[in-house]
């Protein structure tokens, strides 16, 4: 999701990081760089114009002439000016007074209306509603069938009285206003809170469509009228947009597909051409895949600097309070860290969705977006096998894991006894740093810190080295014969020659001014996977 886009801004700002001061050559340059970047994530031509002429104005006044970090001024104002043309703030959906809240949506064929219907079904459910889908898009083959299907999983009904096309070549069946009239009276009788109407769509804007829709419209008066657009479009956006705003008076637009697109001109010019609001945007195929639209978020993200609010919601939702209670008063009494912990841990993060849309999220990831993408998250899986594989005394007591054990452990994920040492290293690692912060010794340096080989995040300046007992390592005089000894002998000792990591914080506190994350040789399955 706008990765082109988000990868040239952030090049172009890294060009002024530094400088005392902007020349008027500077920000026509920087300027430039950014308007070719709008264009070629197929933003609108006025929207871009508006964009940098705003940009400009701001750029070449006060504002960035006094600023002590100029660089840095110009960067603040690009984002200000994003969020504006993103919309300023989430407007949330508009209820009903009194009755069912009723949620038309509209747009082209092939812009995924079904789908967004089944996700936003599903959001509303878990928002306390009680939805209720209707088809009245007896155009498409097949389409009440799969409103239907998606209906099932998001465990919502479904009001369809007509099955319309089945398949192609046949005479459309029933009449969708007649439909729409029906699901009113079913939600009264049913009790719905919301209700929400998939219409039926074409492969271009025309007059059959558009009166079809405002019929629809005019037959259930909603209290929203969602545009459903692909966010793949770009350009084209601007005018189907329109041309629905015209034909139904659109109240809000969603946004499908931002996760099959790297550009997302859609997003930045529907908004500031037609006014309306981006209230969702879907960005999966899965039901959960579906988020509140934020401009600041949004914005957040287009510049690479992460999107953490978003990031501790889903960690809010997936995370059960009495466990992470339970695991803080461990941490306290100074209980040690087991496998069962671990496992509860890894299947809380497994219901925050995909580890590498969580990555994209930190600030800094755009620029290790190629190892983030090459990050197989079928590891976690694997991993999840190996702990599952032991028994709960092996759980919680990891020392009587001897060599049958472990090749037990191993056979039974289906996996090699390299893997299950190699798993149990790390849980060792992570067992040393709870205990390290249980005594108040702060974050214990991890391999790959400091000037020793990278890590996951190899290179960054960690915490002090821990004030509690650390196990003295033991001097390798020679390479053992054993290929798994033998590596656990050269990690030791790469460890050793690593010395004490600089004093800072896990979060960069005090790294230096010009830390570029892309300098970073990441390897992130080495503490996320094998």
């Amino acid at each position: 999701m706008f990765a082109n886009l988000s990868d040239r801004l952030t090049s172009t700002f890294r060009n002024l990081r530094g400088k005392g001061r902007l020349s008027e050559a500077d920000i026509d340059g920087t300027i430039r760089e950014i308007r070719r970047a709008l264009l070629d994530a197929d933003v609108a031509v006025p929207v871009v114009r508006t964009f940098t002429s705003n940009i400009r104005e701001r750029a070449l006044g006060s504002e960035v002439s006094g600023a002590l970090n100029p660089g840095e001024q110009v960067v603040k104002i690009v984002n200000e000016e994003l969020i504006a043309i993103l919309g300023g703030q989430a407007r949330p959906l508009t209820f009903a007074k009194t009755g069912p809240t009723v949620i038309m949506l509209a747009g082209l064929q092939g812009a995924g209306k079904t789908t967004l219907a089944g996700k936003l079904a599903h959001y509303l459910k878990g928002q306390g509603q009680t939805p209720l889908l209707v088809a009245a898009d007896l155009q498409r083959p097949n389409a009440v069938n799969q409103l239907q299907v998606v209906g099932e999983r998001a465990g919502v009904p479904v009001f369809a009285p007509e099955p319309g096309i089945t398949r192609e070549g046949e005479r459309v069946k029933g009449n969708p206003v007649k439909v729409a009239k029906k699901a009113m009276k079913e939600a009264q009788t049913k009790q719905h809170s919301v209700v929400i109407v998939d219409t039926a769509g074409r492969l271009g804007v025309d007059a059959e469509l558009m009166k079809q829709a405002a019929d629809i419209r005019k037959a259930i008066e909603p209290d929203e009228v969602l545009f459903v657009i692909d966010a793949m479009i770009g350009q084209d956006a601007v005018a189907t947009a329109t041309a629905f705003d015209e034909g139904v008076s659109l109240t809000g637009v969603v946004l499908t597909k931002l996760d099959g697109d790297t550009r997302g001109g859609a997003a930045l010019s529907v908004r500031e051409v037609t006014g309306k609001p981006i209230l969702f945007a879907s960005t999966g195929e899965k039901l959960d895949e579906f988020e509140v639209f934020h401009p600041d978020r949004m914005a957040s993200r287009i510049l690479d600097m992460g999107d953490i609010l978003t990031l501790i919601e889903q960690a809010e939702k997936a995370f059960d309070q009495d466990e992470a209670q339970r695991m803080a008063d461990k941490v306290t009494k100074g209980e040690d860290f087991t496998f069962t912990d671990f496992l509860s841990q890894m299947q809380q993060l497994k219901n925050m969705g995909s580890m590498k849309k969580m990555l994209t999220m930190l600030p800094g990831m755009g620029q290790l977006r190629d190892q983030i993408e090459n990050f197989d998250e079928r590891e976690l899986v694997r991993t999840e096998a190996i702990v599952q594989s032991m028994t709960p005394l092996e759980r919680d007591n990891p020392k009587v894991l001897n060599g049958s054990r472990r090749s037990r452990i191993a056979a039974g994920a289906g996996t090699t006894v390299t893997e299950v040492n190699s798993l149990v290293k790390r849980f060792e690692q992570a067992q040393q740093m709870m205990r390290a912060m249980a005594s108040g010794g702060g974050m214990p340096q991890l391999p790959g810190q400091g000037g020793g080989a990278p890590g996951a995040w190899g290179g960054m300046p960690g915490g002090k080295k821990s004030k509690g007992k650390q196990a003295p390592q033991k001097k390798v005089k020679g390479k053992s014969g054993n290929p798994a000894k033998r590596a656990q002998q050269e990690a030791a000792a790469r460890n050793k020659a690593a010395g004490q990591a600089p004093a800072g914080s896990a979060f960069g506190l005090n790294q230096p001014k010009d830390f570029d994350p892309k300098d970073l040789d990441a390897d992130l399955s080495k503490y996320l996977g094998r």
